[in-house]
């Protein structure tokens, strides 16, 4: 990105039109192992940003990828945080939004998907949808997020690629449209056939890490039956007609609402298809979008700048103890110290130091135009969901949070530790790496660590220790289900007391109802019929959380 210098306002709308042009944001979904973090290193690779790909190992001394970065990622060889990856492809400058792999972290890639403009669901051929794959395509289908399937793993033994699109239609409601087929699995993977040009890619095996090469021929090409067997590439033809005729058409408009799923076939590990799949996904994604805020839809065309903080970081380089705000530009064109309006608060704020972020390496952003995303050092005072704007006022759907599943005391056996418990554990929770609840009884105050997962929890002890220095101790409690009461503290008083469900407020003050399980949650509602509750908690807009 440059910093043109822009002198008339025809001049800027001219940029940023064509700014928008170019962009284009995605995220990748899918269940841990079906290869995420290789795709992504492959696209990168591809788009010329790292020069050699290392595949994910949690143990073995091979290069660790560039786009996890937190220790216990490198100890356990999975994702856990998200992380932004900007590069350029051709004329095309890409945001990547790298988001955690390990199921029990949906509520963060809930947030990344918030910033989205389109989704790559990745499916492993053998395994089909999995259940963190369709958790993750619910939050997709919510947002209207147009989705892109990429079929992996094509060279190892995998199931009929019919029967992998017929389980997308089935499962999902979402209709897939083949743009390419595969020539053989597994030890006979050849290639694959583009259904649109009716041209074969046919690939040989790279050297690890390192581009495949392409050869591609006509489906005509007599020298093809030379270099692929007869029933493979016969099986393949015959497969194909058969979508031809009994498939749907390829329809844009479609993709754009959610509706129809493009469907990819190849291997990230071994870069077959990962070339082709790019570029089709360039054409046919969608182009940063409007947003829906306070004030209808905002046009990324908009004159003054306007975006959101979809995710804080705390402590991205250990040496500077930093805490960085993800911030996605919806509208106009961001500049280096330009001074904006937050939202919540109202407050003026000069961005003196803006990031770009690509693993945990940085470079100062000059300017950056809609679909990108920035980092701002956070000194505290942005929270997830904060809009930040130029000109007249807007402000930016929250993000919401959805109903924990795991309920631990968070106990600091310490007391001289304390100054650093708090201050980690109010860091932490600004960053959504884990909500916190409070007693109702103030004289109680051990924050309830509360997460979708067991994993949230030990990350957040793994951190407390490793970059605040406290030891930390979790006592689980035994609840499963936690709902807001609509109405809040007036109407929970209203009931009186209430039994087997313990009361808690959360970092907002609300009352939050813990239930053992659904049989009590049930129990109250057939009790109190009037009492309306919640499993995602209400957005909050213009108040501040508690701190410890």
């Amino acid at each position: 990105m440059s910093g043109s210098q822009v002198t008339t306002d025809g001049d800027l709308t001219e940029v940023l039109a064509s700014a928008v042009d170019r962009r284009r944001n995605f995220a990748i979904i899918s269940h841990p192992d079906a290869g995420k973090t290789t795709l992504t290193e492959k696209l990168l690779l591809y788009g010329g940003a790292i020069q050699q790909a290392g595949a994910v190992k949690a143990r073995g001394e091979q290069r660790k990828v560039t786009s996890d970065w937190m220790e216990l990622e490198k100890q356990r060889g999975i994702s856990i945080t998200s992380t932004v990856l900007q590069f350029d492809y051709d004329s095309t400058t890409i945001n990547l939004l790298d988001t955690p792999g390990h199921q029990d972290f949906s509520e963060d890639t809930y947030r990344t998907l918030a910033a989205a403009d389109n989704a790559v669901m990745l499916e492993d051929a053998a395994k089909g949808l999995e259940p963190q794959t369709r958790k993750l395509f619910e939050v997709c289908r919510m947002r209207q997020i147009p989705i892109f399937t990429f079929i992996n793993k094509m060279d190892r033994p995998g199931r009929e690629p019919l029967t992998l699109l017929d389980e997308i239609e089935s499962e999902l409601g979402l209709t897939p449209w083949a743009v390419n087929w595969p020539i053989g699995s597994g030890e006979q993977f050849r290639g694959v056939i583009d259904r649109r040009s009716r041209e074969v890619v046919l690939f040989t095996r790279a050297e690890r890490g390192k581009q495949a090469s392409e050869q591609r021929l006509s489906l005509e090409d007599p020298e093809l039956r030379e270099l692929v067997e007869a029933e493979l590439l016969d099986l393949a033809i015959e497969e194909m007609e058969l979508l031809d005729v009994a498939g749907a058409e390829l329809d844009i408009e479609m993709v754009h609402a959610g509706e129809l799923t493009p469907v990819f076939f190849g291997s990230a590990m071994t870069n077959f298809g990962v070339r082709p799949f790019l570029d089709a996904f360039l054409e046919m994604a969608q182009r940063p979008i409007a947003r829906s805020s306070s004030d209808g839809l905002v046009d990324p065309l908009r004159e003054g700048f306007s975006g959101f903080v979809f995710k804080l970081q705390a402590n991205m380089d250990p040496r500077h103890r930093d805490r960085v705000a993800f911030v996605r530009v919806c509208s106009g064109r961001f500049e280096k110290d330009m001074t904006v309006k937050h939202a919540r608060t109202g407050k003026a704020i000069r961005l003196s130091r803006p990031q770009k972020l690509f693993g945990q390496d940085r470079a100062v952003v000059e300017d950056a135009y809609p679909g990108d995303v920035i980092g701002l050092n956070n000194p505290g005072m942005f929270s997830i969901g904060d809009t930040l704007y130029v000109g007249s006022k807007v402000e930016y759907e929250g993000i919401p949070c959805f109903s924990p599943e795991i309920f631990s005391w968070l106990r600091n056996p310490n007391p001289s530790a304390f100054k650093n418990f708090r201050k980690g554990v109010n860091e932490l929770r600004e960053e959504g790496a884990v909500q916190i609840l409070y007693d109702t009884d103030e004289s109680k105050r051990d924050p309830i660590l509360a997460a979708v997962g067991q994993l949230q929890l030990e990350v957040v002890q793994h951190r407390l220790e490793n970059e605040y220095g406290v030891e930390t101790r979790l006592e689980p409690m035994a609840f499963q289900v936690a709902r807001w009461i609509n109405g809040g503290w007036t109407e929970l008083d209203k009931v009186g007391r209430i039994f087997n469900c313990k009361a808690v407020r959360d970092a907002w003050n609300r009352p939050v109802l813990l239930f053992k399980n659904e049989w009590n949650l049930n129990q109250l509602k057939e009790d109190h019929p009037d009492l309306e509750l919640s499993s995602v908690a209400p957005v909050v807009s213009g108040v501040e959380p508690i701190s410890l």
